[in-house]
Formats: structure tokens, C-alpha cells, sequence
């Protein structure tokens, strides 16, 4: 007996069978049941989610000769020769290889006549888009004053293209792709009934790789099951669809997280050896970042564990900046020289950006609890005879604020956080502040704090009552982790809501700011150039323009002058 590939022999024949498009079967399973029948219906949808196997089952619902239902018998002559392409009342076309305006005549010369068989005449027109703009204005007469036995059902991936002409006639049904777990049950119960051994690793590969697609799905498990003779094993599948093992993008964040370059390249050289998609491994990267970013931020959703694990050797900074770049370089790729070599300038721009004052590799005391590995530390894993040398350091970032984009508090005009050579006096909070590896939120938590009392062991801190919402467990976590490899001994940190006297750093730094954008604008308004220009040519000064000048941009002006 011939073989029938899997998408075919089980593609769904009863509404029943379909998954993942309930909101469209139980519009149309009302519609028959109720006999509430529109004229044309145009189902919309990525390639293989079951636009055309839910055309077909309408056609087999309405040529049933047991009546019209949403459950065709499936047994009756027009059930069958619908199943097997061959009712003559059901007209399928293919638009992509008939869009001249004469094979949509030819296709329309005999609507006007009754069926032949069945109850009504079906045109189930594919890839409806491809009709050129003549097909659809000999199609919209019919369209919009069709015969009662009539029925036109269109499917496409691209219903942009379609005039509006046609899609205000028709009601427009819009399939979703189907998620990955749902695939992967699918394939769970095929390769059950074919008696395909598999593991569920094997058939997660396969349900990532069908991205969205069922009929996909089932093409790859044809094709893996050739592959690996009747049994399903991760591995060779990995191989097949040349993806890259998860160990190897793991390892690679890992070495990022580490600062680690010779890690990066070596575990890259591993991967090489397979001959990847490297598209797909940025790809790959990228979903381990989403998945970092929700261990970090919603811990109770997060379901892989080293996402869990990388999510504590990396900041929220960290983690953003990198899925931008892998994003991003996912378009430079192809205008690399090879594609390894694209991809080996992309893991090393994860060293060479990072989003705190210092590269990574340079702080390894982090309240995020980041491990960040020295840079000369990385050489002593490089090759044999290799010449080992310290890549150049980055230039730290300089911001005016925090990545909060609030003022930076005073102590640090220019917002470095690294610890300063001398160490701050205990009782100076805003120079103790800034001598904390402290960044993002946390920071923003000590600078709008003030210091009320210092002792061996303890440490108690008054809060801002504005600033209520920075006194989470985490934050106080971080700021108290901060404060015990600062002393190094063990602190206990209190933090009480009140407004005692004196002003917090970020208080005492949004004064300062107050007071010098009214320098600015004192110094524009007693500019006597500005004076001569307003009377000689009417000139006004837009407010909004008047800017200070940071103190070390230049010694002799104040203000950014604007006319």
C-alpha cells in the first residue's frame, strides 16, 4: 500500500478534530446549526493553522445528504468524495496559478447553473490574494449578488491584499498560530497511534521548529522519523533541523555573565563543529533572555531553572541591553564576512556594552549578586601558545543619572558607582552612598534615605514618605548586601518611613539642580547680547530651551543660550 504522509492522513475531517481555532468553529458550528448562512467567508491565517481543512469540512457540512449540521456523517457519497477531492460541486482553485481576469471568467461562467450533486456549489478559492485587480472586479459582481445555491469560501495569508470591495462582503474569520504547547500535544498523540518512539525533548524540538504551524509539525515528524529510522531522540533532531543544543546557549550567557571571551569563543568553536543556524542560535539566545527577564521580575512564573540561575549572574540591566543586541544583530549577521564570524562579534559586543558605570567582568560584588570574573582571568583559558593580554577596558559610561532617570545624588557629580580609593567615613551617608556598588532601583532606595544611626552590626535609615514604593524586600536585600561587603561584617538594616530633619541625597541633589536652572535663566535674561538681539530683532527666549551646563563642560558659561 502506498504510504501517505502524516499531514495528510491526519488532517482533521470533522470540526471536532481541530484544535486551536475554538473561536472560529463555534461561530461557524451556530451558523449551521441555526441555519444562519452567509454567501462568502474568508478564512485568514500564517501557513498551516487550518484555513483550508476548515473550508473543506464547511463544504462537507453543507453537501451532507444526512441535512446541513456542524457534524457531517462522513460516511455518505458527498462526505466521502469531499474527503477524497473529487465532489464535482466542490470547485477548488488555486489563485496563484490562475490570476488572469480570463480564468476568473472561465471560473464564473457557470455559477448561474444548479449543482450537480449536491445541495450547494462551493468555490473555495486559495490564496484569494494573488487574483489580480481585473480577477476581483469580475468576481465582486457575483460576489455581492451571488445565486442562492451559491457559496464562496476564500482563504489567505495575506488578507491586507485583498480590496476592501471584497472584504465588506464576505465575514472574515482570522486563525491564530498555534501555540508550541499545544503542537507538541498533537505530536504526543501521533506518534502514539503510528507507534513512533519518541522522547519529549525530541518533540518539543519539533513543535518549536513548526513555528505556529500544525501541518509544519507533521512535515518534520515525517521527516525525523526518516531521519532516525522510527525513533525520535533529542539529539538527532537537534541535528536535523540543525539547532543548536540549549547547553551550548546556556554556556554562552554564562560566559558572558563572567566576562569571560575566551569561554565565548571556545564554546562557539564546540558549536561550529555542527554546522549551525546561527540565526537560529541568536534566536535561541533571545528566548533565554525573555525567559531571564521573567525569573527576575516574576519569579512565581518563571519554569526553567537555568533561566532561575542565570537571572542571579545577571542585572535587569544587563539583560534588556543584551536582548537588544541580539536582536539587533540578528540583521547585521548577513552582512557579515561568515556567519560564525558575525556571530563571534555579537556574543563579544555583549562584553564590550554593558548598562552599568563599569564592563562586565569589573564587579564582582554587585548587589544583584552578579559573578563577574576579571578580564585577565579569562586569558588563562586561551589556547595553548596564545599570547595572553588584557583586552582593552571599556570606557565606563558616564551618565548625569541613574538608569531611573532620577538625579543622581551628591558626593559624585558624574554618577560612578565604583567604590573611590579612600574609604567613606560611616557617618557621611551621602560619600558611604556612593562608595556602595549600588545601581537602578536600589540606589534610588539609599539616596532617598537619611542615615539616623551607625553601629557595630547595625545600621537604621529614615526613608522619604514619596518614596514608599522603593521599600520592597529586594531592594532593602541588595542595599543590605551592599552595606556588609562594605564594613564587611554582618548588618542588620532598618528602614523606617519618616520626614526627619535634614535633606536625603536625592533631596539635597534636586535642590542643587533647582538652584542651577535658575542661574541658567538668570544668566540669559542679564545677557546683554541677548538684550541687543530681543530689541533689535523682536526676539523672544523660549524657557523651555534654558539648560545648565554641567560644571566641568566649561568655566566660563552657565547657560545654554537659545534666540
Amino acid at each position: 500500500m502506498t504510504y501517505q504522509a502524516l499531514a495528510r492522513k491526519w488532517r482533521p475531517r470533522q470540526f471536532a478534530d481541530l484544535v486551536g481555532q475554538e473561536h472560529v468553529l463555534r461561530a461557524l458550528i451556530h451558523a449551521l446549526d441555526s441555519d444562519r448562512l452567509h454567501h462568502a467567508y474568508l478564512f485568514t491565517g500564517t501557513r498551516g493553522v487550518g484555513k483550508t481543512t476548515i473550508a473543506r469540512i464547511f463544504a462537507k457540512a453543507l453537501n451532507c445528504e444526512q441535512g446541513v449540521s456542524s457534524t457531517p456523517c462522513g460516511e455518505c457519497a458527498s462526505c466521502r468524495d469531499i474527503d477524497d477531492g473529487r465532489f464535482v460541486d466542490l470547485i477548488e482553485v488555486d489563485a496563484a496559478s490562475r490570476t488572469k481576469v480570463d480564468d476568473t471568467r472561465e471560473l464564473l461562467e457557470n455559477v448561474q447553473y444548479t449543482p450537480t450533486r449536491g445541495r450547494y456549489k462551493v468555490y473555495l478559492i486559495d490564496e484569494v490574494h494573488m487574483l489580480s485587480g481585473h480577477s476581483f472586479n469580475a468576481l465582486l459582481k457575483t460576489l455581492e449578488e451571488p445565486p442562492p445555491h451559491v457559496k464562496f469560501l476564500f482563504a489567505t495569508t495575506d488578507p491586507q491584499r485583498l480590496p476592501v470591495t471584497v472584504l465588506s462582503r464576505c465575514l472574515q474569520f482570522n486563525l491564530k498560530r498555534l501555540p508550541e504547547s499545544l503542537i507538541q500535544e498533537r505530536l504526543v498523540e501521533v506518534t502514539g497511534a503510528e507507534e513512533i518512539a519518541s522522547d519529549d525533548g525530541a518533540l518539543q524540538l519539533l513543535a518549536r521548529a513548526a513555528d505556529g504551524s500544525l501541518r509544519d509539525a507533521l512535515s518534520l515528524l515525517d521527516q525525523a522519523a526518516a531521519f532516525g529510522d522510527g525513533r525520535l531522540e533529542a539529539g538527532e533532531i537537534g541535528a536535523m533541523l540543525g539547532t543548536i543544543e540549549q547547553t551550548h546557549i546556556h554556556g554562552l550567557l554564562r560566559a558572558v555573565a563572567a566576562g569571560d571571551a575566551a569561554a565565548i569563543l571556545a564554546e562557539i568553536a564546540a558549536m561550529d563543529e555542527r554546522a549551525p543556524d546561527y540565526t537560529a542560535a541568536l534566536d535561541q539566545m533571545a528566548a533565554l533572555l525573555q525567559r531571564v527577564a521573567i525569573a527576575q521580575w516574576v519569579p512565581e512564573a518563571a519554569d526553567d531553572d537555568e533561566a532561575t540561575t542565570l537571572a542571579a549572574l545577571l542585572t535587569p540591566e544587563d539583560v534588556q541591553l543584551d536582548y537588544e543586541i541580539v536582536l539587533h544583530g540578528k540583521r547585521d549577521l548577513e552582512l557579515a564576512p561568515s556567519p560564525r564570524l558575525g556571530f563571534e562579534m555579537i556574543m563579544l559586543r555583549l562584553l564590550a556594552f554593558a548598562p552599568a558605570d563599569a564592563p562586565r567582568g569589573t564587579d564582582p560584588g554587585s548587589a544583584a549578586g552578579r559573578v563577574r570574573a576579571k578580564r585577565p582571568a579569562a586569558a588563562k583559558t586561551a589556547p595553548a601558545g596564545a599570547k595572553a593580554t588584557q583586552p582593552p577596558a571599556a570606557r565606563p559610561r558616564t551618565p548625569d543619572t541613574p538608569a531611573t532617570g532620577n538625579p543622581v545624588p551628591s558626593g559624585n557629580a558624574r554618577g560612578e558607582n565604583a567604590v573611590p580609593d579612600a574609604p567613606a567615613d560611616p557617618d557621611d551617608w551621602p560619600a558611604l552612598m556612593n562608595a556602595l556598588p549600588l545601581k537602578g532601583m536600589s540606589r534610588q532606595l539609599a539616596a532617598n534615605c537619611l542615615l539616623v544611626e551607625r553601629s557595630a552590626g547595625s545600621v537604621q535609615l529614615e526613608l522619604d514618605p514619596a518614596c514608599e514604593h522603593l521599600l520592597t524586600d529586594a531592594l532593602k536585600g541588595r542595599l543590605a548586601e551592599a552595606l556588609e561587603r562594605h564594613f564587611g561584617e554582618k548588618i542588620r538594616l532598618r528602614i523606617e518611613l519618616g520626614g526627619g530633619p535634614g535633606q536625603t541625597p536625592a533631596q539635597r541633589e534636586r535642590a542643587r539642580t533647582v538652584h542651577r536652572q535658575q542661574q541658567a535663566e538668570e544668566s540669559i535674561q542679564t545677557d546683554p547680547n541677548i538684550r541687543a538681539m530681543q530689541e533689535a530683532f523682536g526676539a523672544t527666549v523660549d524657557p523651555n530651551s534654558v539648560r545648565p551646563i554641567e560644571p566641568d563642560a566649561t568655566d566660563n558659561d552657565t547657560a545654554r543660550r537659545s534666540h
